[in-house]
């Protein structure tokens, strides 16, 4: 058996299992999705690059013709049980065996003439099974999911019979429903079955006028299934012709069943075929959605990729140019949070396991890879709530397998080596197992956010720095890997470009790395920013001062704010009435004034209201105006209820 990657955590990390499901997609039957289900990168190159010359050779057939003639192999399983059984089988059992010879006749053709673009996939098409005579004696049986009547001339006889019977049958109940010595006697004018045997409907109170057998009744129990003396005989000739059929279709089926077993290996050799060409049809076709490209392999620790993308994130990836094993063995990526040093370690990993699996990777003509024993990951903290394990508890864990596990076979992926503790102790844990990991002879790609890191990397051999570009202008990430160049002091540049003084910036450089360095030189490649950016707070200020010269304004009409129109017992002028009122409500947000006019409360716009009579003219100072304005029983009662609580008693506000 072929030996396999089995490192289940890489496999989950890197999401492995996320390609084979996109690649059962493409495929049609489950035979070919189980292929894919138990599909894992291989060990040996021969069979690392058999596999991926016949997906190159699928996706070579697949831009000539999508539509290649792949039978579903719907329903397959079963009928190779019942075969297997010597069970007896059944017209759509048959149908089934009788569509895949057939396709397998319609590959064959269109294989023959794709032998030029695909001549190892082509050939494998030609140890398939025809089976004519099978198929053409299946074919002349079995019609629309039953055996047909000219499937032996001893059945055609029987059928014609049965049909002869069962129309004189039909003509006479038919006969009697039209009779008016029956006529009152019918539930419903038809003739229906029961048990096999031709009734018509009675109603119950006259099952006795009906000479004949009871086959039913209805539910209510108001009708009655009679099967009339006058088609008894009829009825019973015709029963045993249908014995007679149910014989003669189950001695052909037999024939066909035991003419299909003799063919057993030869079918079986058919399912194995197209099962086979839906699984490379379905890498040659999920290739072509993917852009995806046939790679080189060799066993010298040498990976070559050019213009990768992660196969998950789409066309619109930023491509990928890695390089390692050609002078040195280790990688370690620096560079700011989202800038896609998780995302490059994750594709290099996952191109890997593809192209050892025989996929074709999403990458530029020329790269290459190496044929690895086994994948060790560790990316993201990995914390497991069901074991209580902390963050940096589970990173070590991850690290212990990984020591334990590599050697000059593995590939070795860590994300944020050392992360999750004392920045010191981490470095230091980060800088010993990197040293480790690398007398193994194992080959490592890592990402570290300590500097002392870079350093490392720069003076240790066979190590070398890389970082993710960004761009210092716009502020973003470009997500392009640098190797070679480790990543600069992007939190300084970034600050400096923002403005802050670069006497502030060299002082903080100097607490962090205990060195000087001169910022003048990248402040003036800012000014043109820094202009900007004072345009802006120009801009800002004018925005401040507009504010506050609202804030001045808003207060000033706070002071200035007119007094009401009217006052409560004001005596006004109701233009539109033609009348005087009291003003008994104050000024709504519509502008209006509750009015008491001929003893009712109306609400009126002020702009219909002038002043007739000051209340200060009217009535004496301090004068309680709920005389005029409540009710003499409202008065009374809240007198009563400002000197106690009486259940029931209560004012009603209009």
């Amino acid at each position: 058996m072929e030996g396999l990657i089995v490192n289940k955590k890489a496999t989950e990390i890197l999401e492995y299992n996320k390609i084979k499901g996109i690649l059962k997609s493409y495929a049609l039957s489950d035979y070919a999705k189980d292929m894919i289900d138990k599909l894992e990168p291989y060990l040996d190159q021969k069979i690392i690059e058999r596999n991926m010359q016949e997906t190159t050779e699928a996706r070579a057939v697949v831009d000539i013709s999508s539509s290649v003639p792949i039978n579903s192999l719907s329903g397959i399983k079963i009928v190779k049980q019942k075969i297997e059984k010597g069970a007896i089988l059944v017209p759509e059992d048959l149908d089934i065996i009788a569509s895949l010879l057939r396709e397998i006749n319609k590959l064959k053709r269109f294989m023959k003439d794709k032998e030029f673009v695909a001549p190892n996939v082509s050939s494998y098409v030609m140890s398939a099974y025809e089976l004519e005579e099978v198929r053409e004696e299946i074919e002349r049986c079995i019609c629309h999911g039953r055996v047909d009547d000219r499937a032996s001339s001893k059945l055609l006889k029987i059928r014609k019979r049965v049909w002869i019977l069962e129309d004189r049958i039909k003509n006479k109940l038919e006969s009697m429903l039209r009779s008016d010595k029956y006529r009152n006697y019918f539930q419903d004018a038809l003739v229906s079955q029961r048990n096999g045997r031709y009734v018509i409907p009675i109603k119950s109170e006259y099952k006795n006028n009906v000479h004949g057998s009871i086959h039913d009744k209805s539910g209510s129990g108001s009708t009655v299934f009679i099967e009339p003396v006058e088609v008894k005989k009829l009825q019973d000739e015709l029963n045993l012709y249908k014995i007679e059929e149910e014989k003669e279709v189950y001695r052909i089926l037999s024939e066909l069943t035991n003419m299909a077993c003799s063919f057993e290996k030869e079918i079986n050799i058919n399912i194995e075929t197209m099962s086979y060409y839906d699984f490379i049809f379905a890498k040659g076709k999920y290739s072509r959605a993917l852009g995806g490209k046939k790679v080189n392999f060799n066993k010298k620790n040498y990976i070559n990729i050019k213009n990768g993308k992660h196969p998950l994130i789409g066309k619109n990836a930023v491509p990928l140019n890695f390089k390692v094993g050609d002078g040195y063995k280790a990688v370690v990526i620096t560079g700011p949070n989202t800038g896609g040093k998780t995302v490059a370690l994750k594709t290099v990993g996952l191109l890997t396991m593809m192209a050892q699996s025989g996929l074709h990777v999403p990458v530029d003509e020329g790269s290459e890879f190496s044929v690895f024993a086994d994948i060790l990951g560790d990316i993201g903290d990995g914390q497991s709530i069901e074991q209580s394990l902390s963050t940096f508890s589970s990173h070590i864990k991850n690290i212990i397998d990984i020591i334990n596990s590599a050697d000059k076979y593995s590939l070795v992926i860590i994300d944020e080596i050392g992360s999750g503790t004392d920045p010191g102790e981490g470095m230091g844990i980060a800088v010993a197992v990197l040293e480790e990991i690398y007398k193994k002879g194992a080959t490592i790609l890592a990402t570290t956010h300590y500097n002392e890191i870079k350093e490392f990397a720069n003076n240790h051999e066979g190590f070398v720095n890389g970082c993710m570009e960004f761009d210092i202008n716009t502020l973003k990430p470009l997500y392009r890997l640098n190797i070679g160049k480790p990543g600069e002091s992007n939190a300084f540049l970034i600050s400096l470009r923002l403005g802050i003084p670069e006497k502030i910036i060299e002082r903080a450089h100097e607490i962090t790395y205990k060195e000087q360095k001169d910022y003048s030189s990248y402040k003036k490649e800012f000014d043109e920013f820094l202009l900007k950016k004072n345009e802006g707070y120009e801009e800002h200020q004018e925005q401040i001062e507009k504010l506050k010269n609202a804030e001045k304004m808003r207060k000033i009409s706070q002071k200035q704010k007119v007094k009401p129109k009217f006052n409560i017992g004001d005596c006004v002028y109701i233009s539109f009435m033609d009348r005087t009122g009291i003003v008994c409500d104050i000024e709504n947000n519509k502008g209006e004034y509750g009015v008491m006019v001929m003893q009712k409360k109306i609400k009126v716009n002020k702009k219909r209201l002038s002043l007739y009579i000051d209340k200060g003219e009217l009535y004496p100072e301090d004068y309680d105006f709920d005389i005029v304005l409540k009710s003499k029983e409202d008065r009374k009662k809240d007198k009563i209820m400002s000197k106690r609580h009486i259940e029931g008693v209560k004012i009603q506000i209009k």
